[in-house]
Protein backbone atom coordinates (compact mmCIF):
# COMPACT_ATOMS: atom_id res chain seq x y z
CA UNK A 1 0.00 0.00 0.00
CA UNK A 2 0.98 4.30 -0.47
CA UNK A 3 -0.66 5.87 1.57
CA UNK A 4 -1.07 10.26 1.39
CA UNK A 5 0.99 12.59 3.77
CA UNK A 6 -0.44 14.69 6.91
CA UNK A 7 0.53 17.74 6.19
CA UNK A 8 1.90 19.06 9.68
CA UNK A 9 4.53 22.00 10.43
CA UNK A 10 7.88 20.57 10.25
CA UNK A 11 9.11 22.67 12.59
CA UNK A 12 7.38 24.17 15.85
CA UNK A 13 6.90 27.56 14.84
CA UNK A 14 4.69 26.10 12.05
CA UNK A 15 5.01 25.99 8.19
CA UNK A 16 7.23 28.32 6.25
CA UNK A 17 4.32 29.53 4.46
CA UNK A 18 0.63 29.10 5.49
CA UNK A 19 -0.22 29.43 1.89
CA UNK A 20 1.95 26.40 0.64
CA UNK A 21 3.34 23.36 3.00
CA UNK A 22 5.75 22.57 0.43
CA UNK A 23 7.62 25.82 0.13
CA UNK A 24 10.67 25.80 1.99
CA UNK A 25 12.49 29.74 0.86
CA UNK A 26 11.74 32.80 -0.94
CA UNK A 27 8.56 35.12 -1.68
CA UNK A 28 5.46 33.64 0.28
CA UNK A 29 2.17 34.28 0.01
CA UNK A 30 -0.70 33.47 -2.88
CA UNK A 31 -0.23 37.35 -4.39
CA UNK A 32 2.52 39.75 -3.93
CA UNK A 33 2.00 43.39 -4.90
CA UNK A 34 5.38 45.50 -5.81
CA UNK A 35 5.00 49.59 -6.65
CA UNK A 36 7.99 49.90 -9.15
CA UNK A 37 9.73 53.22 -9.61
CA UNK A 38 7.24 54.89 -12.14
CA UNK A 39 4.69 54.84 -9.99
CA UNK A 40 3.08 51.60 -12.04
CA UNK A 41 2.20 48.32 -9.76
CA UNK A 42 3.58 44.75 -10.49
CA UNK A 43 1.55 41.69 -9.43
CA UNK A 44 2.43 38.07 -8.93
CA UNK A 45 -0.71 36.04 -8.81
CA UNK A 46 -0.37 32.09 -8.37
CA UNK A 47 -2.85 30.31 -10.11
CA UNK A 48 -1.36 26.88 -10.19
CA UNK A 49 -2.88 24.10 -13.06
CA UNK A 50 -3.94 27.28 -15.09
CA UNK A 51 -2.45 27.08 -18.57
CA UNK A 52 -0.72 29.94 -20.55
CA UNK A 53 -4.04 29.79 -22.75
CA UNK A 54 -6.32 29.62 -19.59
CA UNK A 55 -6.35 33.39 -18.27
CA UNK A 56 -8.64 36.05 -19.09
CA UNK A 57 -7.01 39.88 -17.88
CA UNK A 58 -9.41 42.93 -19.07
CA UNK A 59 -10.13 46.60 -18.04
CA UNK A 60 -13.36 46.68 -16.39
CA UNK A 61 -13.25 50.69 -17.26
CA UNK A 62 -17.03 51.74 -15.31
CA UNK A 63 -16.12 49.73 -12.62
CA UNK A 64 -12.49 51.33 -12.57
CA UNK A 65 -10.40 47.79 -12.15
CA UNK A 66 -8.51 44.93 -13.80
CA UNK A 67 -10.55 41.78 -13.91
CA UNK A 68 -9.04 38.55 -13.70
CA UNK A 69 -10.44 34.78 -14.53
CA UNK A 70 -8.68 31.70 -14.62
CA UNK A 71 -9.42 27.82 -15.51
CA UNK A 72 -7.70 24.66 -14.57
CA UNK A 73 -8.72 22.11 -16.23
CA UNK A 74 -8.57 18.42 -15.15
CA UNK A 75 -5.24 16.84 -16.46
CA UNK A 76 -5.81 13.71 -15.00
CA UNK A 77 -9.40 11.30 -14.45
CA UNK A 78 -8.56 11.25 -10.54
CA UNK A 79 -8.35 14.70 -10.51
CA UNK A 80 -11.63 15.72 -8.48
CA UNK A 81 -12.71 18.71 -10.51
CA UNK A 82 -11.51 21.55 -12.31
CA UNK A 83 -10.55 24.50 -10.46
CA UNK A 84 -11.82 28.03 -11.06
CA UNK A 85 -10.13 30.95 -9.89
CA UNK A 86 -12.34 33.89 -9.40
CA UNK A 87 -9.63 35.51 -7.55
CA UNK A 88 -9.55 39.04 -4.91
CA UNK A 89 -12.28 41.29 -5.15
CA UNK A 90 -10.88 45.06 -3.73
CA UNK A 91 -13.39 47.60 -4.36
CA UNK A 92 -15.05 50.21 -2.16
CA UNK A 93 -17.35 48.73 0.68
CA UNK A 94 -17.57 45.47 -0.55
CA UNK A 95 -15.81 42.05 -0.02
CA UNK A 96 -15.28 38.98 -2.69
CA UNK A 97 -18.19 39.54 -5.47
CA UNK A 98 -19.18 37.91 -8.56
CA UNK A 99 -16.68 35.18 -10.53
CA UNK A 100 -13.82 37.29 -11.02
CA UNK A 101 -11.39 39.31 -9.92
CA UNK A 102 -11.20 43.03 -10.03
CA UNK A 103 -8.44 44.41 -8.50
CA UNK A 104 -8.82 48.73 -7.12
CA UNK A 105 -6.62 50.83 -6.33
CA UNK A 106 -8.45 53.89 -5.07
CA UNK A 107 -5.50 55.73 -3.99
CA UNK A 108 -4.17 56.03 -7.46
CA UNK A 109 -6.92 56.63 -10.17
CA UNK A 110 -6.82 53.94 -12.36
CA UNK A 111 -4.61 52.21 -15.09
CA UNK A 112 -4.95 52.70 -18.34
CA UNK A 113 -3.11 49.40 -19.54
CA UNK A 114 -1.29 46.43 -18.21
CA UNK A 115 1.34 43.26 -19.87
CA UNK A 116 0.60 40.51 -18.90
CA UNK A 117 2.12 37.17 -18.39
CA UNK A 118 1.11 33.71 -17.56
CA UNK A 119 4.16 30.41 -17.15
CA UNK A 120 4.05 28.03 -14.43
CA UNK A 121 1.08 28.46 -12.77
CA UNK A 122 1.61 32.09 -12.38
CA UNK A 123 0.41 35.50 -13.60
CA UNK A 124 2.54 38.66 -13.55
CA UNK A 125 1.11 41.94 -14.54
CA UNK A 126 2.39 45.57 -14.73
CA UNK A 127 -0.72 47.77 -14.23
CA UNK A 128 0.16 51.06 -16.29
CA UNK A 129 -0.94 53.83 -14.31
CA UNK A 130 -2.61 56.66 -15.14
CA UNK A 131 0.21 59.68 -14.32
CA UNK A 132 -0.41 63.19 -13.05
CA UNK A 133 1.62 66.00 -12.16
CA UNK A 134 1.13 65.59 -8.47
CA UNK A 135 2.31 62.40 -6.95
CA UNK A 136 0.00 59.62 -5.39
CA UNK A 137 0.09 58.62 -1.78
CA UNK A 138 1.56 55.23 -0.85
CA UNK A 139 -0.71 52.64 -1.45
CA UNK A 140 -3.00 51.03 0.94
CA UNK A 141 -5.48 49.79 -0.54
CA UNK A 142 -3.96 46.77 -1.89
CA UNK A 143 -2.70 45.49 1.71
CA UNK A 144 -5.54 45.93 3.45
CA UNK A 145 -5.87 46.47 7.52
CA UNK A 146 -7.91 45.36 10.52
CA UNK A 147 -10.69 43.50 9.78
CA UNK A 148 -10.09 43.24 6.14
CA UNK A 149 -10.27 47.56 5.96
CA UNK A 150 -7.56 49.91 4.88
CA UNK A 151 -7.01 52.57 6.65
CA UNK A 152 -9.11 54.45 3.90
CA UNK A 153 -12.03 51.79 5.01
CA UNK A 154 -11.68 50.26 1.56
CA UNK A 155 -12.90 46.49 2.29
CA UNK A 156 -10.63 44.05 1.21
CA UNK A 157 -10.84 40.48 0.32
CA UNK A 158 -11.42 38.23 3.18
CA UNK A 159 -8.76 35.91 4.25
CA UNK A 160 -6.22 37.47 1.19
CA UNK A 161 -2.44 38.27 2.24
CA UNK A 162 -0.56 39.86 -0.34
CA UNK A 163 2.53 40.68 1.46
CA UNK A 164 5.20 38.63 0.45
CA UNK A 165 7.97 39.45 3.04
CA UNK A 166 9.43 36.05 3.91
CA UNK A 167 10.30 37.15 7.67
CA UNK A 168 6.53 38.40 7.92
CA UNK A 169 5.43 36.43 10.61
CA UNK A 170 1.61 36.44 9.46
CA UNK A 171 2.68 34.17 6.70
CA UNK A 172 3.78 31.27 9.06
CA UNK A 173 1.75 29.34 11.17
CA UNK A 174 0.55 26.00 12.05
CA UNK A 175 -2.36 26.27 9.93
CA UNK A 176 -2.86 26.67 6.64
CA UNK A 177 -4.31 29.04 4.27
CA UNK A 178 -6.71 27.56 1.61
CA UNK A 179 -6.55 29.82 -1.80
CA UNK A 180 -9.06 32.27 -1.66
CA UNK A 181 -9.30 32.50 -5.25
CA UNK A 182 -10.50 29.55 -5.91
CA UNK A 183 -14.43 29.59 -6.39
CA UNK A 184 -14.78 26.13 -7.74
CA UNK A 185 -12.75 23.03 -6.86
CA UNK A 186 -9.90 22.36 -4.50
CA UNK A 187 -8.25 25.10 -2.61
CA UNK A 188 -5.59 23.20 -0.78
CA UNK A 189 -2.33 22.52 -2.90
CA UNK A 190 -2.58 18.50 -1.95
CA UNK A 191 -4.88 16.07 -3.28
CA UNK A 192 -4.50 12.69 -2.91
CA UNK A 193 -6.87 9.18 -4.38
CA UNK A 194 -6.39 6.07 -3.03
CA UNK A 195 -6.04 3.39 -5.94
CA UNK A 196 -8.05 0.26 -6.25
CA UNK A 197 -4.95 -1.23 -6.75
CA UNK A 198 -3.11 -0.06 -3.30
CA UNK A 199 -1.88 2.52 -5.18
CA UNK A 200 -1.77 6.31 -4.68
CA UNK A 201 -2.38 9.20 -6.79
CA UNK A 202 -1.31 12.63 -5.63
CA UNK A 203 -1.40 16.45 -7.21
CA UNK A 204 1.05 18.70 -5.40
CA UNK A 205 1.02 22.71 -6.35
CA UNK A 206 4.23 24.36 -6.50
CA UNK A 207 3.24 27.75 -8.69
CA UNK A 208 5.99 28.78 -10.70
CA UNK A 209 7.86 25.79 -11.07
CA UNK A 210 8.92 24.94 -14.68
CA UNK A 211 8.05 21.33 -15.59
CA UNK A 212 12.15 20.57 -15.87
CA UNK A 213 12.92 21.74 -12.83
CA UNK A 214 10.74 19.42 -10.60
CA UNK A 215 12.40 16.17 -8.88
CA UNK A 216 11.25 12.84 -7.63
CA UNK A 217 13.03 11.15 -5.25
CA UNK A 218 11.72 7.66 -2.60
CA UNK A 219 14.18 7.18 0.92
CA UNK A 220 13.07 5.13 3.55
CA UNK A 221 9.72 4.30 2.51
CA UNK A 222 8.90 7.96 1.51
CA UNK A 223 8.50 9.92 -1.50
CA UNK A 224 9.53 13.04 -1.97
CA UNK A 225 9.16 16.12 -4.50
CA UNK A 226 11.28 18.97 -4.93
CA UNK A 227 11.03 22.28 -7.11
CA UNK A 228 12.87 25.17 -7.79
CA UNK A 229 10.85 28.42 -9.32
CA UNK A 230 13.15 30.98 -10.95
CA UNK A 231 12.27 34.67 -10.28
CA UNK A 232 11.07 36.37 -12.82
CA UNK A 233 9.83 39.48 -13.90
CA UNK A 234 9.70 41.82 -11.15
CA UNK A 235 9.60 39.06 -8.84
CA UNK A 236 11.69 39.61 -5.35
CA UNK A 237 12.93 36.13 -5.09
CA UNK A 238 13.43 32.67 -6.17
CA UNK A 239 11.31 30.20 -4.73
CA UNK A 240 11.80 26.14 -3.59
CA UNK A 241 9.93 24.12 -2.64
CA UNK A 242 10.52 20.39 -0.92
CA UNK A 243 8.53 17.98 1.08
CA UNK A 244 7.15 14.05 1.34
CA UNK A 245 4.05 13.46 -0.86
CA UNK A 246 3.65 9.50 0.15
CA UNK A 247 4.63 7.21 2.26
CA UNK A 248 5.35 3.42 1.69
CA UNK A 249 3.56 0.57 3.55
CA UNK A 250 6.94 -1.05 3.54
CA UNK A 251 9.59 1.69 4.07
CA UNK A 252 12.64 -0.80 3.36
CA UNK A 253 11.44 -1.63 0.06
CA UNK A 254 11.53 1.77 -2.63
CA UNK A 255 10.10 1.65 -5.53
CA UNK A 256 12.55 2.74 -8.44
CA UNK A 257 11.62 6.27 -9.80
CA UNK A 258 10.70 4.91 -12.91
CA UNK A 259 7.86 3.02 -11.89
CA UNK A 260 6.43 6.43 -10.70
CA UNK A 261 4.33 8.37 -13.23
CA UNK A 262 4.94 11.85 -13.54
CA UNK A 263 2.78 14.61 -15.29
CA UNK A 264 4.30 18.16 -14.52
CA UNK A 265 2.30 20.83 -15.95
CA UNK A 266 1.75 24.74 -15.37
CA UNK A 267 3.61 24.52 -11.60
CA UNK A 268 1.58 21.34 -10.84
CA UNK A 269 2.86 17.85 -10.47
CA UNK A 270 1.03 14.77 -10.37
CA UNK A 271 1.90 11.13 -9.24
CA UNK A 272 0.93 7.66 -9.93
CA UNK A 273 2.59 5.66 -7.54
CA UNK A 274 1.86 1.85 -8.12
CA UNK A 275 1.51 0.12 -4.92
CA UNK A 276 4.74 -1.75 -3.02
Amino acid sequence: MVSPVSLVPQSPDGFYAINNPFLVSGPKGFIEFMPLDNDDMYLRFDMPGVPNNGIDVFLDKPNRAICILGNAPKEHKYDATVRCYDGTTLRPKLAIQGINSKIVCKCHGFYSGFTSQMSDGVLRLVLKRIHSETPPPPCISFMGGPDGEDSNGYATARHVIPASDPNDPNLTGPILMPHPCVGEGSQMPYESKVLQNGGLYVRVDMPGVPKENFTVSVENGRVKVTGEAPARGHDTGGRFYSGDVAVLSTPAVDIPIRKIKTIAKSGVIRLIIPPV
